[in-house]
């Protein structure tokens, strides 16, 4: 057989099915479209999957793929075996109603044999027990004899769903000889041993099950194969397992050489050197598609990657960040051409993954030195679970991952109390849900039993109008319906059409006024719930409310307002993406008349440039006066027309497009100005992070900027009085009086210093001795850090063999200063631990070097108590 690279191997495939009349596609993305069932991509036919059940036109009646896939449901395997992994190339070759199983078959068998040279008399295969055709396919026009072609039954070779699409099955297997058997000579393929090898899996989608379970042919079926790139990699190569071909173990070469370490002189470290090899094709991979690490979802499969790998490199001995650089090698190897995208997003990705592993790090350290601390005592008391309690603490109070904590409980043979951990967790989100509750000044009903709005149904009419003559079809107080709602009293409406927009999408409700001859209601909030029924929270400000007909009228004003800043969200959106990239997506926003914050994915902060940038072009839009079109469309006609869909598993059959000239086109259901002009300005007010991978710009839009820069106006005329000089020279004056500040600050903590040192002889004939160890402890007040670290060493030096510790309380701040002599230091006395334990004693922490170390406090009133610790510390 042919010794080809795996990267030789895709495009071998590729060019011989392209041969056969198939169109080569990309590897889809890893993040599934249209598909609320899958998290991540795992299998070729995946995201065909509407091209086989005929919702979807293919682009070619023959298609040919290596897929990218990632599957995590073993997770905790990977690296403890040669085989398993979290990602993995699919090649695969489809038929949509074209060819069917004498092609399919024929044509693996030719790629097999004469593209790669495998021999014939290695090559066995299986068919469904009842397929007579693919049996005598194989056996009268392949030739393979009789005795290779194992009838297997429904569990093995027959691919089905609930309902849909199905078929029969033939797997291609590879016999690597007796030295991989189990000495059977029953051996053949379905045995548990390594001796056969399969390879490839061949789907004849030859019926339509139905709901009843029957199994109706298809007039025009399909093919859909499957071949595991790395496993045949395996077998061109002649290697044991995937982590030696070729791409792969150049990446265990780099790990080792980082680590300097050997692989396979230990069976522990060999398991992390797996886990970093694996995870860095699947860290690389889904960050160039887009997805980004959080708490959740496919972000957070992510994160665990990428925490996960980064471990194992500190169980190797690798200091620091690693995983950008191995992710460099990574899309160099990968990039070339089938997944040039890695190349282009090299930058994003590398940045992402750098960013991510600082931030763990600092958790791990952290992390790690309580874990430990907690693992030692379990041990001492022969425990061999940690409570959920101490598991929630780590991870709620230090940031540590569970399932990080479970993972390095079980490599000591331990595990956690995950009932109570999540226990812990529902507290917490009870605690949270309440806090919420309890911050709202709306003062009407939470909503808890939404049952009794069943079968309600309202019609919105705010994007056309500021008011309509209503209905009220329905009343609540206090979560129950009533007919009447009194004067000075609180509750809840229906009506059976409004103008009022109910908060959704990030946009806030309206307030207004529904009035009748003989009552009047004061809007508070609008909800939307669910079936999208549309409830006023109520004032009664005059009469008695009861069911009958109503003038409904918003505040105009407000929701102009607001309209300004739901526009303008659209515009930010677009532009972040044209300075920072393609990576932003909306991660979500608030809406309000006054103004708007929008929160998106992006690694790091934006540099002032940028945000200056985005800003322009945003303001640059609105002077455009771009027109605002809205449209009903069919989902499919709308992600095809390139608009941009969020939060995609709310969307229903139709959605509204909202679009901005020719430069923005999103799926919105909001409410939006007519033409851009009307927002008139956009300022941002501020850019800052609010979670790991996301980020959060505040923004004002209209006359709400005006007000915002009369008040600027203001603040620098004052400013400009008080300093004595003319607007223009407001910074040069502060500039000038920040260096005049330093300048005397510097005097000052000369005259303290000279001052302290008048007392060094007082401090001198102070020293003290214990265990033959001369210490000398000093209370200053009003002494900065640098002139206490000063005072130590200048007290060291003078008595050459001390251990020096000075406290200082200077604008009601403690610190602690430990300075320790070379030749004490030599015999084991460490400044570094000394001060961290006179701290703790005031509630604070600290330490540095061995011979020259410092520490805060937080409690004054403990300093007497904190400098007399070093007795016991020296003891």
């Amino acid at each position: 057989m042919k010794r080809l690279k795996l990267h030789d191997i895709r495009t071998a495939y590729l060019e011989f099915f392209k041969s056969k009349g198939h169109l080569v596609l990309p590897s889809f993305s890893l993040v599934p479209k249209g598909d609320k069932s899958l998290l991540l991509i795992g299998a070729g036919m995946a995201p065909m999957k509407k091209y086989f059940t005929g919702e979807l036109t293919p682009p070619s009646k023959r298609v040919t793929t290596c897929q990218k896939c990632i599957r995590t449901g073993d997770i905790e395997n990977v690296g403890k075996t040669d085989r398993h992994a979290t990602f993995f190339e699919m090649l695969g070759n489809f038929s949509f109603g074209d060819y069917f199983k004498n092609e399919a078959i024929e044509w693996a068998y030719e790629f097999l044999t004469k593209v790669l040279e495998i021999n014939p008399k290695d090559i066995w295969v299986s068919v469904y027990f009842e397929d007579d055709e693919a049996f005598n396919i194989w056996h009268n026009k392949i030739g393979i004899p009789e005795e290779k072609i194992v009838r297997l039954g429904k569990e093995d070779n027959f691919w089905e769903l609930e309902v849909g699409p199905s078929g029969p099955c033939s797997e291609i297997y590879i016999d690597r000889g007796e030295d991989y058997g189990c000495g059977s000579p029953d051996c053949k393929p379905g045995c548990e041993c390594d001796r056969f090898i399969e390879v490839w899996n061949l789907v004849f989608t030859q019926f339509d099950k139905d709901e009843n379970k029957v199994y109706n042919p298809l007039d025009h079926p399909n093919i859909d194969t499957g071949m595991g790139l790395e496993r045949l990699a395996t077998i061109l190569q002649g290697t044991d397992n995937i982590f030696e071909i070729d791409a792969i173990k150049e990446i265990i070469y780099l790990i080792t050489k980082k680590a300097g370490y050997k692989y396979t002189s230990d069976s522990k470290l060999d398991v992390s050197v797996r886990v970093i090899t694996d995870h860095i094709r699947a860290i690389t991979f889904m960050i160039s598609d887009n997805i980004r690490p959080s708490n959740e979802g496919r972000g957070y499969v992510l994160r665990r990657l990428i925490r996960r790998a980064s471990r194992h490199g500190r169980l190797l001995g690798i200091k620091g960040g690693f995983l950008s650089e191995l992710s460099e090698f990574v899309i160099d190897s990968w990039g070339q051409d089938y997944y040039s995208d890695l190349k282009d997003n090299k930058e994003t990705i590398m940045k992402v993954i750098k960013a991510e592993e600082e931030k763990f790090l600092e958790t791990l350290e952290s992390g790690m030195e309580i874990l430990d601390s907690y693992i030692n005592s379990m041990k001492n008391n022969n425990e061999k679970i940690l409570s959920g309690e101490i598991a929630f603490k780590l991870y709620d109070t230090y940031g540590f991952p569970v399932d990080l904590t479970e993972e390095i409980l079980n490599e000591k043979n331990m595990s956690i109390d995950m009932e109570a951990f999540k226990s812990n967790m529902e507290e917490q989100r009870q605690r949270a849900r309440e806090a919420r509750h309890d911050n709202t000044d709306s003062g009407w009903s939470n909503l808890s039993d939404e049952k009794i709005y069943e079968n309600l149904e309202s019609e919105f009419v705010g994007y056309e109008y500021n008011k309509s003559k209503s209905n009220i079809i329905f009343i609540t107080k206090d979560d129950k319906e009533v007919e009447n709602l009194s004067e000075g009293h609180r509750g809840i409406v229906v009506l059976d059409k409004t103008p009022f927009y109910g908060e959704s999408g990030g946009q806030v409700g309206d307030t207004g006024i529904i009035y009748s001859d003989d009552f009047k209601l004061r809007v508070l909030d609008t909800k939307k719930i669910h079936n999208d029924l549309i409830i006023h929270i109520v004032d009664v400000e005059e009469g008695t409310a009861r069911k009958t007909a109503v003038n409904a009228e918003i505040d105009a004003a407000r929701r102009n307002n607001i309209r300004k800043n739901h526009s303008v969200t659209h515009l930010l959106h677009k532009a972040l993406k044209e300075v920072l990239g393609d990576h932003v997506n909306q991660a979500g926003s608030e809406v309000l008349d006054k103004s708007m914050r929008f929160d998106f994915t992006h690694y790091e902060a934006i540099k002032d440039e940028d945000l200056e940038k985005i800003e322009r072009i945003v303001n640059e839009k609105i002077s455009e006066s771009l027109k605002v079109k809205t449209e009903i469309k069919p989902l499919k006609e709308a992600y095809e027309s390139g608009a941009i869909g969020l939060f995609e598993e709310k969307y229903g059959e139709k959605v509204r497009i909202v679009s901005m000239g020719d430069y923005s086109t999103e799926l919105c259901g909001g409410t939006h100005v007519n033409n851009t002009s009307e927002i008139q300005m956009f300022k941002i007010l501020s850019e800052n992070g609010i979670s790991s991978g996301v980020r959060r710009i505040e923004a004002i839009t209209g006359p709400v900027v005006y007000d915002y820069l009369n008040n600027l106006e203001k603040t620098r005329n004052q400013s400009a009085a008080l300093l004595k000089s003319s607007k223009e020279e407001i910074v040069n004056k502060i500039e000038h009086l920040t260096k005049s500040l330093k300048n005397y600050e510097k005097e000052i903590n000369l005259l303290k210093l000279q001052t302290a040192k008048d007392e060094i002889s007082k401090i001198i004939n102070k020293v003290r001795s214990i265990n033959s160890i001369n210490y000398v402890t000093y209370k200053f007040n009003g002494v900065d850090l640098d002139t206490l670290r000063n005072l130590a060493d200048l007290v060291r030096n003078k008595l050459d063999s001390v251990v020096v510790v000075f406290a200082t309380e200077n604008d009601g701040k403690l610190n602690f200063v430990c300075a320790v002599s070379k030749d004490l230091v030599s015999k084991g006395i460490n400044a570094g631990k000394i001060v961290k334990g006179i701290a703790k004693i005031a509630g604070g922490g600290g330490g540095g070097r061995p011979d020259m170390a410092t520490a805060g406090g937080k409690d004054l009133s403990k300093v007497d108590e904190a400098l007399s610790g070093i007795e016991n510390l020296l003891n």
